[in-house]
């Protein structure tokens, strides 16, 4: 959208918030207590924006380290573990008699009994990761119960406690700043910029109005000034940020309501997100504008693909219709979840008189709710009713194979731009025939940047499919190229009898390894593989003193094994 002219002043007032604010849900204070012994200090909060995510809980700071005791939050009973290589690394859940479950992740290792017990359903599904669920009579525990160490497995990039409630019903997460956790908070958010949109247009084929905050932070009054537009239907976003008392770190917004003439027109709060729509963070923020580095952008008007949306409307979509050419009074405040909160007002008018046409963009234009196909030479692209949050060009075109050994030509599909909510499923057809055991190493890429997306295809009627979650540049390739096993330091032939433990890193040609299966003497043995950077055995009584033969299997997406034997002595 361009401005045509623009004289704004704007108000931004704080009020400042001691005490929680009353809350609907009236979820119970101080059932739970903090999950550390120290006081809480937040690198993360509820609904804080993330790639691709709502962030789902609270983000602790442990100064700085690792191995702090983690305490059981209120009574009840450990319900369930989870162990992967990202997402939570290492995580516990429990049950409470309330209705509530508390989720504690990112750990270091587990409280003895728990960790035992862990270790014998490991060698049972012979599976390191692992999602156990537990009966409720083997581990209960009471409020302030050591249940594990702090740490930083999984996606954690550095040492903190990942804490959650959820109701235990329907698995809906809750902010737990809502249930007077002892948090300090006496400061109050700050908004960056004010965005304004041209809702005639989808929200991929515009750039944002951004009107900077910074020199208006000493206005304390209404000025005048006047934001005239070229369109009669606007929508406003913002980029807004806040703080905990005592720290310099920027956390997400937990409210923000629009008005205009003093009437409510929409609003948004961070009190509870399913995992299952944890996604749509993609049609709550400026996708586009964030995909090319920008700020995040947070609408304050729901789009039309965005379902089960965090958005309570008064009417409509929070789109304002200024076709009336008369002046709109707009202010937008801002809260945290402790009643601190800002407001920014100013004054809007369309100008008839001034029109903009901007030239179409290219590709097949696509709607939500509907689905849609795309076919092009030897590529057809189905786009399910779920997959687009406003309506967008799909641009698709092709890059012939430029060698004799390339198995289909490249084709780019879309816009990194435009986000998709659900799969779309992608079939391309190779460019030569294929007997039965090439076809069997067939896998699909997906490039965007310098990244790639590596999928197992499926054939249907002599076209490879698979399904992906974004668009890119995507083509066949024939894998034949067995992963690499690579120990860590020497093994065939040695004695490792004073050694800690025993470690290996596999790389693949197309970087995706899909199994690693270690047997010491015929049997499984137990390997981490935290974060997915190297496979760990460490040593206990699974190797007794004497001479070993362990054998490494692993494969990769396509379906290539390779296999190696070592020898050693313990």
């Amino acid at each position: 959208m361009d401005r045509i002219f623009t004289i704004a002043f704007f108000l931004i007032s704080p009020f400042f918030g001691i005490t929680q604010l009353s809350h609907p849900n009236n979820y119970p204070q101080h059932y739970f207590r903090d999950p550390l012994d120290i006081p809480i200090s937040l690198a993360g909060n509820f609904g804080e924006l993330r790639p691709d995510h709502f962030h789902m809980g609270l983000d602790i700071r442990t100064q700085k380290r690792e191995h702090l005791k983690v305490y059981a939050a209120a009574d009840g009973y450990i319900a369930q573990i989870k162990i992967e290589p990202g997402g939570f690394g290492q995580a516990i859940y429990i049950n409470h008699p309330n209705g509530y479950t508390t989720v504690y992740a990112h750990l270091q290792e587990f409280f003895p009994a728990l960790a035992s017990y862990i270790k014998k359903e490991q060698y049972r599904q012979q599976s390191w990761a692992i999602s156990l669920m537990i009966p409720d009579s083997l581990f209960p525990v009471t409020k302030g119960d050591f249940i594990a160490y702090s740490g930083t497995t999984g996606g954690s990039e550095a040492p903190h406690l990942h804490f959650e409630i959820r109701r235990t019903t329907d698995d809906i997460n809750l902010n737990p700043l809502l249930f007077g956790l002892p948090v300090k908070d006496q400061v109050p958010p700050s908004i960056l910029e004010l965005a304004i949109y041209d809702r005639t247009k989808s929200i991929y084929e515009q750039s944002p109005e951004l009107i900077g905050m910074q020199k208006y932070k000493s206005a304390h009054g209404v000025l005048p000034g006047l934001i005239t537009l070229h369109s009669p239907k606007v929508g406003f976003g913002i980029s807004a940020i806040d703080k905990q008392s005592g720290s310099a770190n920027h956390i997400g917004i937990y409210e923000a309501i629009l008005f205009d003439k003093g009437k409510e027109i929409i609003r948004f709060d961070m009190n509870n997100i399913s995992y299952a729509d944890t996604r749509n963070i993609n049609g709550h923020i400026d996708y586009r504008t964030r995909a090319a580095g920008g700020p995040y952008i947070q609408q304050l008007f729901c789009l039309p693909g965005y379902l089960n949306s965090i958005y309570k409307l008064a009417s409509g979509d929070g789109t304002i219709d200024l076709s009336d050419g008369a002046i709109h009074w707009i202010r937008i405040d801002v809260k945290d979840a402790y009643g601190n909160s800002v407001s920014l007002t100013y004054r809007v008018h369309f100008n008839k008189g001034i029109t903009r046409t901007l030239p179409e963009a290219e590709g097949k234009l696509c709607f939500p709710g509907n689905a849609d196909r795309i076919e092009f030479n030897d590529l057809q692209v189905e786009i399910g009713k779920g997959s687009l949050y406003d309506s967008a060009h799909i641009s698709y075109s092709d890059t012939a194979a430029g060698q004799s050994g390339d198995i289909s030509a490249v084709y780019s599909i879309g816009s990194l731009a435009i986000p998709l909510q659900d799969y779309i499923t992608i079939r391309i057809r190779p460019t030569s025939l294929l007997d039965s055991v090439r076809m069997e190493r067939i896998v699909m890429q997906r490039s965007y940047g310098t990244r790639k997306e590596v999928k197992k295809v499926a054939w249907r009627e002599g076209w490879a499919e698979a399904r992906f979650r974004s668009f890119g540049r995507f083509q066949l390739v024939l894998d034949q190229e067995p992963p690499v096993i690579l120990p860590v330091g020497d093994i065939d032939g040695k004695d490792l009898s004073k050694g800690l433990r025993i470690a290996f890193t596999v790389k693949d040609n197309l970087g995706t390894i899909r199994n690693f299966r270690g047997e010491l003497d015929g049997k499984w043995l137990l390997f981490s593989n935290d974060k997915s950077r190297a496979f760990i055995y460490k040593f206990d009584d699974h190797c007794l003193p004497g001479p070993h033969t362990l054998k490494i299997s692993v494969s990769d997406e396509a379906g290539n094994e390779a296999v190696s034997n070592f020898r050693f002595l313990r």
